[in-house]
């Protein structure tokens, strides 16, 4: 069975993170929160978050790591070296690797987006850009690059999407659980 780790840092995106928990977990993935340096995680709009279990070499037996965004998350998640090392290493591994919103930067230092496709919340793909050059920024609410097995996002309003996206990059069908959120009506109807 497929199983997949959420990667929270204090000033993350809460709605970010528990969206891609909510969906994945609905779908019978088994899907682990975990702290980046702790167990209790504050998020960017004052909403706490109790993690599953913190950042440890584990992270390798994963088959997917997601990073939610939100600006001070990210950067906690881009500047962690333990984590660096980690994501480098399910990438040599050909594991995939995902985030959103901010959090793509996160990916750029460790150069898991040089010669991938890839987006991010409007603006942090000049930072990209300096770190991965042959990187190429797309503004698609998701991107999935299956060569390189990175999947990123734009931002809060996208999160069921990219939630959706990596189910499905897994190999879950997610029409079923789409048609009863009422995702399927949300796309039809905005």
């Amino acid at each position: 069975m497929k199983k997949v780790a959420v990667i929270f840092a204090d000033g993350c995106e809460e709605m970010e993170g528990l969206s891609q928990v909510d969906v994945l977990r609905r779908l019978g993935v088994p899907t682990d929160m975990i702290g980046l340096t702790k167990l209790q995680v504050h998020g960017d709009h004052d909403i706490n978050i109790t993690c599953d279990k913190i950042l440890d070499d584990s992270l390798l037996d994963y088959d997917l790591v997601s990073f939610p965004g939100g600006k001070p998350g990210a950067e906690a998640l881009r500047d962690n070296s333990q984590l660096a090392q980690l994501m480098k290493k399910r990438h040599q591994l050909g594991k995939w690797n995902a985030a959103m919103c901010a959090a793509p930067i996160a990916l750029s230092r460790y150069g898991l987006l040089n010669d991938t496709d890839y987006t991010c919340y409007p603006g942090f793909e000049k930072e990209i850009g300096k770190e991965c050059p042959t990187g190429r920024f797309h503004e698609d609410i998701v991107v999935t690059d299956s060569k390189q097995k990175i999947i990123t996002s734009r931002g809060p309003a996208t999160a069921w999407a990219f939630s959706y996206a990596l189910a499905q990059a897994l190999g879950i069908e997610t029409k079923t659980l789409e048609d009863g959120m009422l995702y399927t009506y949300l796309k039809d109807n905005i």
